[in-house]
Formats: C-alpha cells, sequence, structure tokens
C-alpha cells in the first residue's frame, strides 16, 4: 500500500509505503523505480521512470505523518458518506486499520514516457 504525498515541479514525487517488504528490498538493491498511471476513459497515460532514495520513517518530518493521517480520515469520510447515502462500497472502514507509513520513497523522475498510442492523436 503506496500513498503519494507530493508532487514537487522539481522532478520529485514523495511516496509513503505502509509496509516494509518487497518493494522496500527491491529498492535497497536497485533504486530504478516507474509508476504509470492510465485513464482508461480517455485511453491516455504516462509511465514516469527514474531513481528512488529511501527515507526511513525515523528520518520523516512530523508534517509528513501529520498530512497522511489527514488523508486517512479524509478516506474514511468519504466512505462513510458513501454508505451513509447507500452507495456501494465496503461496509467496514479499511483504511482506519492501515498501519501507519513504514518510509518514504522520494521519486527522483528521470523520464516521461506518454503511454497514448500514437494512432489516436
Amino acid at each position: 500500500c503506496k500513498g503519494i504525498v507530493d508532487i514537487n515541479t522539481d522532478g520529485r514525487i514523495y511516496l509513503l509505503d505502509l509496509y516494509t517488504g518487497k518493494t522496500f528490498r527491491n529498492l535497497k538493491k536497485n533504486p530504478n523505480i516507474s509508476i504509470t498511471a492510465f485513464d482508461e476513459h480517455k485511453f491516455t497515460g504516462y509511465c514516469l521512470k527514474g531513481k528512488a532514495d529511501i527515507i526511513e520513517r525515523d528520518g520523516l518530518d512530523s508534517d509528513v505523518i501529520i498530512s497522511w493521517e489527514k488523508e486517512i480520515t479524509n478516506r474514511v469520510t468519504r466512505r462513510l458518506i458513501k454508505n451513509i447515502r447507500g452507495e456501494k462500497g465496503h461496509h467496514r472502514h479499511p483504511e482506519a486499520l492501515l498501519p501507519k507509513p513504514k518510509y518514504m520513497i522520494v521519486m527522483n523522475v528521470e523520464e516521461i514516457v506518454d503511454l497514448k498510442p500514437g494512432h489516436l492523436d
């Protein structure tokens, strides 16, 4: 479970990871990273490629943790409102059970690949 904390115009993306699992081990061995986002309705998307730095939990600013906790509160609130309205969704609030972030990934974007097929321009 990863969450974007910030995207800066200087080419950095900040992500929090809630678990110290496979991603953590992989990035320790090899800092190459990519993030892909695609809008299937518009048939457009991008793949961001770059290098990752890891900031362990004890090195995180308290503002980062506070910002993450506010985001979780907002997610629970949105889910609760949807549940009250009778909209489909999970009847529990799994966001409230997520652990605190274990570390932060700072991605230094080096390349942006446009995934939109050329014949659709």
